[in-house]
């Protein structure tokens, strides 16, 4: 099914809050993810025969995500039956995890967010009740923050901090790639409950080639070596985990002021979508892609344990449709 998504653009969103010496405080109001790391490389027409990849391509389209207020919803549509899932999301204010939420309150399942500066919350998904949408203030980066209060019957994780592969604004505050993608990382894992369900984690294609050209360029600071570690964390944590590995990220959100604003994305007419195995896939993906994937695997048994790549490609593309997923999923695995 294809992408029907379009979006306006986000601002860059401020940085660290203070540390905060108590317990993360409810908030009842209501990194675009920014590791370019393939910058300049671009997917060529054909892939090594060594990568285990899939593409889906869709016969028909469908709209992925409607605006709550549109016509089509108020008239088509009814709020789908409540999930029983709670959905912790880190890193909600970047451009993958704005996606995240703004596609978890469509399909009514019910998400807590861990921000750094919670009134984010508000200018960027609206007014929300709090039955669907929690709002905690804290960091990642400081251990005292992530209270066992936060994690209080959260079933699935979805993590897509970051910062910026070179010295930029977004390092002001301490918010380096050795304190966000390898600090955070390692303290949400280690304070996460052996009860949860799932938790995914966004990370980086060329992780395990930071030494060899043109990575080695990309990981001049370390992002891809920290971005690694995370992952590593992760998979010795004995939780059961999904890692998503990005090619360079395209299209919106870039601003996004309201939730009906933030729905109005595109991936244009790279819809269709590549999944590999192994760290060999080099090209772009849609952020659209990056959320969606996130959202399917946390319900798709077989990938607990597994790590994907993504890139998207001209052509139509599996939308929100769970069968298609399986497919690619499935048939990364297989290859």
């Amino acid at each position: 099914m294809a992408w029907k998504l379009s979006f306006s653009p986000i601002t860059d969103l401020s940085l660290p809050s203070d540390v905060f010496p108590k317990p993360p405080q409810r908030i009842p109001i209501f990194p675009r993810l920014p590791l370019n790391l393939c910058a300049g490389y671009h997917c060529s027409k054909s892939i090594s025969s060594s990568a285990r990849v899939s593409v889906c391509h869709a016969v028909k389209e469908q709209q992925v995500i409607q605006s709550p207020n549109s016509d089509s919803t108020q008239n088509n549509q009814t709020d789908p039956p409540a999930s029983s899932k709670l959905v912790l999301v880190v890193g909600g204010s970047g451009g993958v995890g704005q996606l995240v939420v703004a596609s978890l309150l469509t399909r009514n399942i019910k998400s807590r967010l861990l921000l750094r500066d919670p009134e984010k919350a508000t200018s960027l998904f609206g007014k929300q009740d709090e039955e669907k949408l929690q709002v905690w203030k804290g960091d990642t980066r400081n251990p005292e923050d992530l209270d066992p209060s936060l994690f209080e019957g959260v079933t699935h994780v979805i993590c897509c901090t970051g910062t910026t592969a070179f010295p930029s604004r977004r390092w002001d505050g301490d918010n380096t790639p050795e304190r966000t993608d390898w600090e955070g990382v390692r303290n949400l894992v280690s304070s996460l409950p052996a009860s949860l369900k799932r938790i995914v984690l966004v990370s980086s294609v060329g992780v395990t080639k930071f030494n060899e050209l043109p990575w080695s360029i990309m990981n001049l600071f370390g992002v891809l070596k920290y971005k690694k570690m995370g992952e590593d964390f992760v998979r010795n944590s004995g939780l059961p985990f999904t890692i998503i590995r990005p090619g360079r990220l395209t299209d919106g959100p870039y601003t996004s002021y309201d939730l009906n604003t933030l729905l109005k994305a595109t991936a244009g007419e790279r819809r269709a979508v590549v999944v590999g195995q192994g760290d060999k896939l080099v090209g772009e993906v849609s952020r659209l892609v990056v959320a969606e994937a996130c959202i399917q695997a946390l319900d798709i048994e077989f990938t607990e344990g597994e790590i994907y790549e993504l890139n998207s490609v001209k052509g139509e593309g599996p939308g929100s449709d769970p069968q298609k997923w399986r497919e690619l999923f499935k048939a990364a695995q297989v290859q």
